[in-house]
C-alpha cells in the first residue's frame, strides 16, 4: 500500500513538472512571437509616413507586394494602436498568423472579411489580440478609462476616414455587435443600442450616422470582450 502511495506521489510530481514545463514553454513562445511582430511592425511602418499637417502618406503598392491582404492603416489616439491592417476571406487566419503569413500566436490586426471597404460599409469591424506587452490591441482596454476620449483614423486605398467614439464597454462573448449588413430601418436602432451599452456618455449625436467603426478584443482570460464603437465624422477621398 505504501509503495502504491509513493508511486502515486511520484506520478503527481512528474505531472506537475510537465505542467510547469508546458506553461513555461508557452510563455517563452508568446514572448518570441510578440518580439517578432514588434520588429515586423517597425519595419512595415516605415512605409507609413505621417506628414507635418498630420496627413498620412502610405505606400500601398509596396505593402501589397509583401502581403496582398493589406486593407489599410489604423491609428487610435492615446493607445499603441498604429498598424497596417489586413483582410482575408475569413476571420480566423490572422488570429494565428502575422503580417508575413507566418504562424504566430499574437496574430495581426485584421478587418472583418465581410467588409467591402468601398465607403459603403455600415459597420467596419477590426479585430486584434489583447497582448500583455501592449502590442496589437493590448492597449485597447485604455478606452475603458474615463479620461480617454480619442479619435480613430482608418486609411484605405479609397480614402481617409476619421471617427469619433460614442460607446465603449466590456461584455460577455457574443456576436450582436459584429453585424455588417442591415435591413431598412434596423441600422439606427442598432447604433442606439450600442450607445446605450456604453460605460460613459460621450454626448455624441448618432442620428443619421452614415458609418461606424468597431474595435473588438478579448479581455479577462478570453471570457469577455472590450469593445469600442465610433461614428464617421470626416471622410477624405
Amino acid at each position: 500500500m505504501k509503495k502504491l502511495k509513493n508511486i502515486g506521489a511520484l506520478l503527481l510530481f512528474v505531472a506537475s513538472l510537465i505542467g510547469i514545463g508546458y506553461a513555461s514553454f508557452n510563455i517563452v513562445m508568446w514572448k518570441v512571437d510578440t518580439n517578432t511582430n514588434n520588429k515586423l511592425k517597425k519595419e512595415i511602418n516605415k512605409l507609413v509616413i505621417k506628414e507635418e499637417d498630420s496627413a498620412y502618406k502610405i505606400d500601398f503598392k509596396a505593402l501589397k507586394e509583401r502581403n496582398s491582404d493589406v486593407a489599410g492603416y489604423l491609428s487610435v489616439d492615446g493607445t499603441n494602436i498604429d498598424y497596417v491592417t489586413l483582410k482575408t476571406t475569413n476571420n480566423d487566419y490572422y488570429l494565428s498568423h502575422n503580417f508575413d503569413k507566418n504562424k504566430n500566436r499574437a496574430g495581426w490586426i485584421f478587418i472583418d472579411y465581410r467588409n467591402k471597404l468601398d465607403g459603403n460599409d455600415k459597420n467596419v469591424i477590426v479585430y486584434g489580440h489583447n497582448m500583455r506587452d501592449g502590442s496589437m490591441f493590448g492597449t485597447l482596454p485604455t478606452v475603458l478609462k474615463k479620461d480617454w476620449n480619442g479619435k480613430i483614423t482608418l486609411i484605405t486605398e479609397n480614402g481617409t476616414y476619421l471617427y469619433e467614439v460614442f460607446s465603449v464597454y466590456e461584455i460577455e462573448t457574443e456576436d450582436y455587435y459584429l453585424k455588417t449588413s442591415f435591413n431598412d430601418g434596423d441600422y439606427q436602432e442598432f447604433i442606439k443600442k450600442l450607445k446605450l451599452r456604453s460605460k460613459y456618455n460621450y454626448n455624441v449625436d448618432v442620428t443619421n450616422t452614415k458609418q461606424i467603426i468597431t474595435l473588438s478584443s478579448c479581455i479577462g482570460n478570453n471570457t469577455k470582450r472590450v469593445v469600442l464603437h465610433a461614428k464617421l465624422i470626416e471622410e477624405v477621398e
